[in-house]
């Protein structure tokens, strides 16, 4: 099972006071009660703090290690004494972050491994290629993809919403290495933990492998990203978060009708289709003769290249502000000028 794509239908809410937990006797479906989001967070914070302050890792070894993957990270639970030496306790280690997320403060906990040497970070909106494994605070591992990645958009395909809180904070492999028997290694890829409260994670729903108001661990590393239109307007779909509250809501809807401006084929609803009201240009780029690729101007976007020959073809879109208001025109109601290449 890949849990952080598991689907909302299989959750099983029902009016969202039922978990899809059921008595294995007489298969009555047992009702969870719905907590508040504050108090259990709380209840995680503390829980979370209390592993951190209980477990160590094999620090010392990690950094003797060029090219560290998540089977190398090894987590010990502190029984007695002092930390071994080469080790270092969890909580001296970590990053604490807050997040604002369904009215409630949250605080999630990052062990960065490392940063990772490539020059693309995902935002909360982006497609990522990553490995991972889940654990639970008694150290049971409930769900892994340490054999193929896993390749998933962070918006429709991810249930997590630490995953789109932590991921942004790291950057993709530097390189990677096309091996003989068909599998691929990374170099200098993005390598951490992340630690969330339940609130971050599934809440109140449950699965077959932990209950409801789990706070859940991941390793994990950062591989490859591609980043998102998922609209196709022109517009990557992170800058079509307006407030920058890291959320797609309908605060984040230009006219008003109901659809968030990332699926909103016209953002301000002025009848001429956003990507029609950016200018297009295209780009030829002779890598033979040693081209090198454009430095792209301020709110110009890459929206698709091509490479044939040694020759790459990259189409971008820049948003253009024509009577300079502020505004620019694809958001702009009173301006409806359609740009052709």
């Amino acid at each position: 099972m890949k849990l952080v794509k598991i689907a909302l239908s299989i959750l099983c809410l029902a009016v969202g006071f039922l978990s899809c937990n059921k008595d294995d006797d007489n298969n009555d479906i047992i009702e969870v009660e719905i907590r508040d989001r504050g108090e259990q967070q709380v209840a995680d914070n503390d829980s979370i703090i209390k592993y951190l302050k209980t477990h160590y890792y094999n620090s010392s070894e990690l950094a003797a290690i060029s090219n560290p993957s998540i089977e190398d990270i090894i987590i010990t639970k502190f029984i007695s004494g002092t930390v071994p030496d080469g080790n270092t306790l969890l909580m001296n280690a970590v990053e604490k972050k807050t997040v604002n997320y369904a009215d409630t403060n949250y605080d999630f906990y990052m062990l960065k491994l490392n940063q990772g040497g490539g020059a693309d970070s995902p935002s909360f909106a982006d497609s990522i290629r990553a490995r991972y494994e889940g654990i639970l605070l008694d150290d049971t591992i409930f769900d892994s993809s340490l054999g193929a990645p896993l390749d998933s958009d962070l918006i429709t395909e991810i249930a997590v919403e630490g995953w789109r809180r932590v991921f942004p904070y790291y950057n993709t492999a530097e390189s990677f290495i096309e091996n003989s028997d068909g599998t691929i290694s990374y170099i200098n890829k993005g390598l951490g933990i992340m630690f969330l409260p339940s609130g971050l994670a599934y809440f109140s729903s449950s699965t077959p492998s932990f209950s409801a108001y789990s706070p859940l661990i991941f390793k994990f590393e950062l591989l490859q990203m591609e980043r998102n239109d998922h609209d196709n307007d022109g517009i990557p779909s992170y800058l079509e978060d307006l407030n920058g509250d890291g959320e797609f809501t309908l605060d984040d809807d230009t006219d008003g009708d109901g659809i968030s401006n990332y699926l909103d084929v016209d953002d301000d609803d002025d009848g001429i289709p956003t990507i029609r009201e950016l200018k297009p240009r295209t780009y030829s780029v002779n890598t033979n003769v040693g081209e090198q690729e454009p430095v792209l101007e301020v709110k110009e976007f890459e929206y698709s290249r091509t490479e044939a020959a040694g020759i790459i073809t990259i189409k971008t879109f820049t948003a253009v502000d024509s009577n300079n208001d502020g505004i620019d025109d694809y958001l702009d109601k009173n301006i409806a000028i359609e740009y052709t290449e």
